[in-house]
C-alpha cells in the first residue's frame, strides 16, 4: 500500500493484531484514546472451562463493543487477503500468537509495528514476561519495534521500563507491562507515523532468548533450590500454574514462600500440616500459599489443610 503523509491520526487507518488480555489492554487504550482502528486480527475462539463454553479471546470482546470488525484466521500465513481490503496504513501487533508472515508486512504503506514485552534485544520469543520472572529479573519492560521476518529482530523505536517487585506473578506483570505498552503506543504512534522515530538497531551480542513454556517445564522440582522453585512458581502463575504431583493427581502451585534455611525432611516432603502447608526443598522450607488438586477448587493452605487430613510426612514429586 501507498505510504501516505500522515499530519494526525485521525487521517490514519490502524489495524490492531492481537488476541490475550495484556493486548486488550493496549486496544482498549487505543480505541478510548479515539485512535481508528478500522480492524481486530486475532487467534479464534476457543473451548474452555468445565462445561466446554466457547470463549471469545478478550481482544475481541472489545472491539465487538465499540463495533470494530474482527477477523479471526485459522492461519494468518495462509489467509490474510481481506487485510488488502482494510487498507491499512499501520499494522499494530501485542501479544497476536501466531507469526506473521511477510506478505502482511508488506501491506501497510508505514509498516507493522510491535510492542514486545521486554526491554529488547533481551528476551526475544514466545515468553518474555515468565522468563524475567524465572530468571529472577529486578526489572523488564516493553519496547516497541519494527516487526520484520526475523523473530524480534527488527529496529527498536523506544522502550518504558518496568520494576518488578517481589510479590509479582505472570499475570501481576503481564498487566503492568500492558499498561506500559498502552501508554507507549499512544504516546509515539503518531510520531512513528510522521517519520520522527528512526530507530535503532539492536545488539546482536546482547541478544538472549525466552522461548515458550514447554509442558514439562509447568512441571515443578523440588530438587531445584527454593529460590529457583519460587521464581517458577511466579513465572507459571496464575496461568498455566506449575504443578507438583500428589497422590497420582496434579497439585498446582499458585504461590508460596520461603520460611527458613531448615531441612527438616527429604525434599518433596510435606513437613508441617499445621493450619499451614510446609514443602521441604534441598536448601530449605518453602510455605505453600494458594494450592488446586487436580478435580478441585483452588484455595489457601489452611482451607486446604483443613480437607486433607494427614499430609505431613507426604512426598510431593
Amino acid at each position: 500500500m501507498e505510504k501516505r503523509q500522515i499530519k494526525n491520526l485521525s487521517e490514519a487507518r490502524i489495524v490492531y493484531m492481537g488476541t490475550p488480555e495484556i493486548s486488550a489492554i493496549v486496544l482498549r487504550g487505543m480505541i478510548e484514546a479515539g485512535f481508528p482502528v478500522v480492524g481486530l486480527v486475532c487467534n479464534e475462539d476457543k473451548v474452555a472451562g468445565r462445561g466446554n463454553k466457547i470463549e471469545m479471546p478478550p481482544t475481541k470482546k472489545v472491539a465487538m463493543e465499540h463495533g470494530i470488525p474482527v477477523f479471526q484466521p485459522h492461519r494468518i500465513r495462509l489467509d490474510y487477503a481481506f487485510l488488502e481490503e482494510l487498507k491499512p496504513d499501520v499494522i499494530v501487533t501485542m501479544a497476536y500468537g501466531q507469526i506473521v508472515p511477510k506478505g502482511v508486512l508488506d501491506i501497510p504503506g508505514h509498516g507493522c509495528i510491535n510492542l514486545h514485552g521486554s526491554l529488547l534485544p533481551k528476551l526475544r520469543g514466545a515468553a518474555p514476561i515468565q522468563r524475567s520472572l524465572i530468571n529472577g529479573d529486578a526489572e523488564t519492560g516493553v519496547t516497541l519495534m519494527e516487526m520484520v521476518e526475523a523473530m524480534d529482530a527488527g529496529r527498536m523505536y523506544d522502550k518504558a521500563i518496568v520494576a518488578i517487585s517481589d510479590d509479582d506473578n505472570y499475570s501481576s506483570l503481564a498487566t503492568k507491562i500492558g499498561i506500559a505498552a498502552r501508554d507507549l503506543i499512544l504516546s509515539d504512534l503518531l510520531p512513528y507515523l510522521q517519520g520522527k522515530l528512526p530507530g535503532v538497531p539492536q545488539e546482536e551480542s546482547e541478544v538472549t532468548i525466552a522461548p515458550k513454556i514447554l509442558p514439562a517445564e509447568e512441571h515443578l522440582s523440588v530438587s531445584q533450590d527454593a529460590e529457583s522453585f519460587l521464581r517458577y512458581v511466579r513465572g507459571l502463575s496464575d496461568t498455566p500454574g506449575g504443578y507438583l504431583m500428589l497422590g497420582g493427581k496434579k497439585f498446582k502451585i499458585y504461590a508460596a514462600h520461603f520460611v527458613a534455611s531448615d531441612v527438616l525432611g527429604i525434599p518433596g516432603e510435606i513437613v508441617d500440616d499445621k493450619k499451614k502447608l510446609h514443602l521441604q526443598l534441598k536448601d530449605g522450607v518453602v510455605s505453600l500459599d494458594s494450592v488446586q488438586l487436580e478435580g478441585k477448587k483452588r484455595m489457601d493452605a489452611r482451607s486446604f489443610v483443613n480437607g486433607f487430613q494427614g499430609l505431613k510426612g507426604q512426598i510431593l514429586e
